[in-house]
């Protein structure tokens, strides 16, 4: 007999390939309340989530498109932000150009 068992949870890496999506786009999913975690973890753990959850998602087309919507959204946001010379300007620039000496 050759039988599969799959894990009965999945994850990061395992849930983005699964359901379509990078990895750095699955915190924005949970963010979004999209996709939940198993337990009730630290923002700074490991994240696992429910193979048998994952696996309907993934055949929910519903989901599927809100959640690539959220994506783009998330996206678009940070590229108009980006282009709207809302970039912040690092700490070292800041005190750098507040103590220039003027050499005249």
């Amino acid at each position: 007999m050759n039988l599969r068992t799959n894990p009965a949870r999945l994850s990061v890496e395992e849930t983005a390939w699964f359901l379509g999506f990078s990895p750095h786009e699955v915190p924005i999913l949970v963010a979004k309340g999209l996709l939940k975690p198993l337990g009730h973890p630290q923002p700074n753990t490991v994240k696992f989530f429910p193979a048998a959850t994952v696996e309907e998602l993934r055949k929910d087309v519903k989901w599927l498109g809100r959640a690539t919507d959220v994506i783009m959204e998330h996206w678009r946001g940070k590229n108009a932000r980006k282009t709207s010379g809302e970039a912040t300007v690092s700490p070292h620039e800041s005190t750098s150009s507040a103590h220039a000496v003027d050499s005249r």
